[in-house]
């Protein structure tokens, strides 16, 4: 049997913790309608939950990115890597129909993060570096 996932505990109590029926249209939509858009919305709600957890995943691997270019000295942020991977989720963006803005936007917002993560952990491994000078 395997173990459980490490944030098991958290999901429940989140899902626990949610109305997935909560809307201010109770009094506007007819009930099949509300049926119907709750069925819809709760799709919508384990794909949110999906990202997420990928989300997460990926910001624990640029945290490694990030530990890595600190202990080495290199700069936060990769430009090149940064405008090739736009390029690539541009396209990815248009062969999925999604709009290709909203995912360089995406992105964008993304990779600030991370890059500002990135700094962070080259200031402490700095001021570790300077504590033992």
């Amino acid at each position: 049997m395997s173990a459980p996932h490490p944030h098991a505990a958290a999901d429940v109590r989140a899902h626990q913790d949610f109305d997935a029926t909560a809307s201010s249209l109770q009094e506007q939509a007819d009930p099949r309608v509300l049926a119907e858009l709750h069925s819809i919305r709760g799709t919508i709600d384990n794909i949110d939950a999906a990202l997420v957890h990928l989300l997460a995943e990926r910001f624990k691997a640029t945290q490694r990115v990030g530990v890595l270019k600190a202990t080495h000295g290199l700069p936060a942020g990769d430009p090149d890597r940064e405008a090739a991977q736009i390029g690539r989720l541009r396209a990815l963006a248009a062969s999925a129909q999604l709009d290709p803005e909203f995912a360089e936007k995406f992105l964008n917002f993304i990779i600030s993060e991370v890059i500002r993560h990135h700094v962070a952990l080259s200031e402490d491994h700095r001021r570790q570096d300077d504590d033992l000078s």
